[in-house]
């Protein structure tokens, strides 16, 4: 698809992998656009049966690039970080991650759709959307709350501090945590596993179980969405944006 998102397929697993090692795998617009394309490809694509999320070294993602998004920013629904996450609500087949290193912030929510998560016992996480003056995003607000209880929850969305696996572990926020060195492994036996299932039995227990909330997913991400844009028209982000970029420029 691009430098940037590197895909490969391999016996019904396509992965997907972040690829700008560089720069944290920072999403840029046109990482978003090819993950978007990418997901929607293989749901149209018969061989793909399993979808692998991962990221280029020993980082998942540190979410947006603060400068690029300063540049495209969201505007509304038809968003390119909007119809990414709307790709990954409406995936019909299963869609695996593996975590190592930092996620943050979509990073994080991001894991709230998929249907297998597999980190390492130095993956960390990290929700700063209220210091950046912002609010939750990808329905974290709704699905959160649902895996972690409100008090957890409250927590990790209003104070914003980065936590470890054990913690997402116990925030329903990913499955299983592994040394460093087995997560590859971990995740391309459970992908390949779940490849060699039945395919449509596969598709349709992932839509009994996913179903009953897409709805209000998809009203949580219009919601979240048009409070993200206001937030970021803010004085408050504006300063912490402003905050942030002159940090990276020291």
């Amino acid at each position: 698809m691009s430098d940037t998102l590197l895909t490969k397929l391999d016996s019904g697993v396509l992965t997907l992998t972040f690829n700008r090692p560089e720069k944290k795998n920072a999403f840029t617009h046109a990482m978003y656009e090819a993950a978007t394309a990418a997901l929607k490809d293989a749901e149209g694509n018969a061989d793909v049966r399993v979808v692998l999320l991962t990221g280029a070294g020993s980082v998942f993602t540190a979410g947006n690039d603060i400068g690029d998004f300063m540049e495209h920013p969201p505007a509304g629904e038809d968003s390119a970080v909007f119809r990414f996450l709307r790709a990954l609500v409406d995936a019909d087949k299963p869609i695996l991650a593996a975590v190592d290193g930092p996620a943050v912030g979509i990073g994080t929510t991001l894991l709230l759709h998929c249907d297998y998560v597999v980190a390492t016992e130095r993956a960390r996480f990290h929700m700063p959307f209220v210091q950046l003056g912002l609010c939750a995003e990808g329905a974290s607000s709704l699905l959160i709350p649902r895996t972690a209880g409100l008090a957890l929850a409250s927590e990790l969305l209003l104070f914003g501090e980065p936590f470890d696996a054990a913690t997402a572990l116990r925030a329903g926020i990913i499955n299983k945590v592994v040394p460093e060195g087995s997560l590859q492994q971990v995740a391309a036996e459970r992908a390949a596993t779940l490849a060699s299932r039945p395919a449509e039995a596969v598709r349709v227990t992932k839509r009994l179980v996913r179903e009953p909330l897409r709805a209000q997913i998809r009203e949580t991400l219009a919601r979240e969405g048009a409070e993200f844009i206001q937030r970021l028209q803010s004085t408050e982000a504006q300063e912490a944006f402003m905050s942030f970029m002159s940090r990276g420029r020291k």
